[in-house]
């Protein structure tokens, strides 16, 4: 750490952060300070700045992007594993694949992973998707929609290189399949299914500008970071880019908003109603 660097960060400087963090990415930091100057002291620091205020001004002045991508890349944790939250594995192959097969008569099949952090989660609905379709998916377009505002995560994700313990719950047949083993312990997603996979940049609380609707949009363990307000517009214009019938995965730890628009079907899992139904 830099001899003369002040690693406090001052309740001023805080609030500056706060509001700043949370107006451009929707991140609610409020109580969060401890937090905050454990993840940012050392960086602080190494970076050579004298104290969290002229880091904040780098940030705040930083045109180019970089510097607001690093603050966010340490404020936000990636923490995800393959086969997450399983029930809703277990409903993607279960409920959701049978009904959606039947209904998109175009078969262009639209699901979005939103927040993918290192890609776990598109990479594992992949493998669902191979898994049930077979070789009828040739008919289908089943390429999956993974986005994310850490671009350290996503540049990651799209190598999609894990540790043998990242693979842990996954069935071990899924592991041969899908994955070719590297040295030091390391095992990367096959091309075959990475080309399924596209990642991308994308801040939630942007407007939503994909082309088509989204028959399922996942985005799991991201609405803990919103407050109340923040989490009601997003899942508000995620009701207005669903298909009707589609569906909405939260994260189980998470809490809907009070004027959730979509239809509560099992715990973490929603739904948009058919028109006329």
């Amino acid at each position: 750490m830099s001899v003369g660097c002040d690693t406090n960060i001052s309740e001023h400087d805080f609030i500056r952060l706060v509001n700043f963090v949370k107006a451009g990415y929707g991140i609610d930091l409020e109580g969060k300070q401890f937090i905050v100057q454990s993840r940012l002291a050392n960086y602080v620091a190494d970076c050579g700045f004298r104290n969290f205020s002229e880091y904040l001004e780098a940030v705040f002045d930083d045109n180019s992007g970089r510097e607001v991508a690093n603050l966010i890349n340490r404020l936000t944790t990636n923490h995800t594993y393959f086969m997450r939250e399983s029930e809703h594995f277990d409903h993607f192959r279960e409920v959701f694949l049978p009904q959606a097969e039947k209904a998109v008569k175009d078969h262009d099949l639209r699901i979005w992973s939103a927040g993918c952090s290192f890609g776990n989660e598109p990479y594992n609905l992949a493998m669902c998707l191979d898994e049930y379709f077979g070789f009828r998916q040739h008919d289908w377009d089943l390429k999956i929609l993974a986005t994310d505002i850490s671009f350290n995560a996503l540049r990651s994700a799209a190598r999609g290189v894990y540790t043998e313990n990242a693979l842990h719950d996954l069935p071990e047949e899924w592991r041969r399949k899908y994955f070719e083993q590297r040295s030091h312990g390391l095992y990367q997603v096959k091309e075959s299914l990475r080309s399924k996979v596209i990642f991308k940049y994308h801040n939630l609380m942007e407007e939503i500008g994909f082309k088509k609707k989204f028959d399922l949009i996942l985005c799991r363990n991201v609405m803990i970071y919103f407050d109340d307000d923040t989490k009601s517009h997003l899942c508000r214009r995620f009701y207005d880019v669903t298909e009707d019938g589609g569906y909405l995965y939260i994260g189980h730890a998470e809490s809907a908003p009070a004027d959730m628009p979509y239809v509560k079907q099992k715990p973490a899992i929603y739904r948009k109603e058919v028109s006329g139904k």
